[in-house]
């Protein structure tokens, strides 16, 4: 869908939410589709307490990615953006705001979006 201002074109923005159950703690994902990319947000409460942005860029393979806000100390964000951004070739902005646990919950966590990512594309 796509939206007229001024003369000049745009895409809607679009939500997409979802929720799974992993290692006994509901985990929520909320994702808003943009023009060119895309945000995703992951918790089990409504917090944003990180944001990380990634995208590709033509002189190197893995896209780029920074921290925009939160702890620095904390790198899921930045990585999860980052992943994302080589896999879908968008620029995506995350949120990564679960506490910190165990690798396997990380794991888990991001195949959980690659399968919506592969369920429903048009919402990326």
């Amino acid at each position: 869908m796509t939206e007229t201002q001024n003369g000049a074109e745009f895409d809607a923005i679009t939500v997409h939410n979802f929720s799974e159950k992993i290692m006994e703690q509901t985990v929520h994902f909320h994702v808003m589709k943009l023009s060119g990319g895309f945000f995703l947000w992951v918790g089990s409460s409504p917090v944003l307490s990180n944001l990380a942005v990634s995208m590709s860029c033509k002189y190197d393979s893995m896209p780029l990615s920074t921290l925009v806000m939160g702890d620095p100390s904390n790198t899921a964000p930045n990585s999860l953006a980052q992943r994302l951004a080589k896999k879908t070739k968008k620029q995506v902005f995350v949120s990564y705001s679960l506490p910190m646990t165990d690798s396997s919950h990380t794991l888990l966590v991001e195949n959980r979006i690659k399968k919506e990512l592969e369920l429903h594309p048009e919402h990326f």
